[in-house]
């Protein structure tokens, strides 16, 4: 009997994998990755980051900024809990501002650092910041405030990338831990072969 029920569970499993993709209960799974053009950005540590640096290890990918003053620390917050829970090795976090004025290396690296050591940020020169957004699809829009200070509008989206550096699943707001953490682990047999 024990025999029958692993033969039955790898059946399923290869009929799973077989299919577009894992059904995500708090997510998108897209029926094709979609490539990410080559980008030119700077980590925390003062170093090139690029496409190159994408592929390997599956990646959580946000857009935001280290001023903001609700929506990116808590989901930096609740990425940090999920990168815990989540049965994927070498998971990884990128924090990429959309306030590369203000968002020096160093300012970036100390505000994702709060929320996880390992967690990456990403900033560069105004025009690559634009760029890599459009290629993600975020919308970011700068609004000016009283007094001559500005805030940044941008979408709450997090992009998960398989280790080929393509965006193969989009988790969009609410985010659920405990369901995101399954979600995860349901994509991640999916993720180095997608």
């Amino acid at each position: 009997m024990a025999a029958l029920c692993a033969a039955l569970a790898g059946f399923w499993l290869a009929r799973e994998l077989d299919s577009s993709g894992p059904e995500l209960a708090s997510g998108t799974w897209l029926p094709r990755p979609k490539p990410i053009d080559d980008f030119h950005l700077t980590d925390n540590d003062g170093k090139p980051f690029s496409l190159h640096d994408l592929q390997g290890k599956p990646s959580l990918v946000f857009f935001g900024f280290t001023r903001c003053p609700d929506v990116c620390p808590t989901t930096l917050l609740k990425l940090a809990q999920i990168k815990k829970t989540a049965a994927i090795p070498g998971l990884r976090v990128i924090f990429v501002t959309v306030d590369p004025a203000r968002d020096t290396p160093q300012a970036v690296g100390l505000y994702v650092h709060a929320f996880d050591p390992e967690f990456i940020g990403l900033t560069g020169d105004d025009k690559a910041i634009k760029q890599m957004a459009a290629n993600f699809g975020v919308a970011v829009n700068k609004v000016e405030l009283p007094g001559g200070e500005y805030t940044m509008d941008h979408s709450a989206v997090v992009f998960l990338l398989n280790n080929q550096g393509q965006v193969a699943g989009i988790f969009t707001p609410p985010f659920d831990i405990p369901r995101m953490a399954a979600d995860l682990g349901h994509a991640a047999p999916y993720l180095s072969k997608s």
